[in-house]
């Protein structure tokens, strides 16, 4: 692991960040097209474990029927599913940052990202308040090979980590304050502990206007799971071939 101490939204920060996969876009990184359901990977999963037709379909709760040829490519070792427009679009913005060594946007800043670095400092004491833990500064982390990062926004100890989001949207502070479902954004808590190599990620949900009724920080605690980040590394790695092959095609153009 790679430590950089810098000011998260500083122009170092923004340099160091050009050209790497970052954990906060692992999920784009990811999307697919063309793929398997959640119902049919449950089912794929479970046959390729050794369990029984009918078993698999109890699990996935897939019904009887033809199955997809999605789902028998899938069975036959094939890769299915193709990168989205988007994991296309994110891939094709990092090789531009690699052969310019800086960011494609130069630097943009939505009102909604310099609120969330505004608040910041606020989430991270309402934390240290509620859990009497100390929560150390990082800036961005990366990988030895300096491929894939992840703007920590803190260090607690050395086996945790904490990441604030302050969301304004309706449904995202309900999903996490009512329905308690913080699934959008695990890629990116596991990634941080990949990364970081630690043991476990405070998630803090931080909405000042909830303070009367005392929710103003959602708070969970994550466990490295290493199973799901050796998937994610490997969904990640295939990624990172597809920014190789964009950034030798611009290569060539040019030679």
């Amino acid at each position: 692991m790679i430590q950089i101490n810098c000011t998260q939204g500083s122009d170092v920060w923004l340099q160091e960040r050009s050209g790497c996969i970052t954990a906060s876009m692992f999920s784009t990184a990811r999307s697919k097209v063309n793929g398997l359901t959640v119902q049919q990977q449950k089912y794929v999963t479970a046959m390729l474990e050794g369990r029984s037709e009918s078993q698999a379909r109890d699990i996935a709760g897939y019904k009887a029927g033809p199955k997809a040829e999605v789902v028998q490519r899938a069975l036959d070792g094939e890769t299915v599913g193709e990168p989205s427009s988007a994991a296309l679009d994110y891939a094709f913005q990092l090789a531009v940052e690699r052969i310019g060594g800086k960011p494609l946007d130069n630097g943009f800043e939505t009102w909604q990202m310099r609120r969330g670095h505004e608040l910041e400092p606020e989430a991270r004491m309402e934390h240290e308040i509620q859990t009497g833990l100390i929560v150390t500064q990082v800036g961005l982390v990366k990988t030895d090979d300096g491929a894939f990062g992840a703007s920590a926004d803190g260090f607690i100890g050395d086996d945790g980590g904490a990441e604030y989001k302050c969301f304004l949207a309706p449904e995202k502070l309900r999903g996490f304050h009512i329905d308690n479902d913080a699934s959008d954004v695990i890629d990116q808590v596991q990634g941080c502990m990949w990364i970081a190599e630690k043991k476990w990620w405070h998630l803090g949900m931080y909405c000042p206007l909830l303070k009367p009724v005392g929710r103003q920080l959602w708070l969970q605690e994550f466990k490295r799971d290493d199973d799901y980040i050796e998937k994610l590394e490997e969904d990640l790695w295939q990624f990172k071939l597809l920014v190789d092959e964009y950034e030798a095609k611009l290569r060539s153009k040019a030679a």
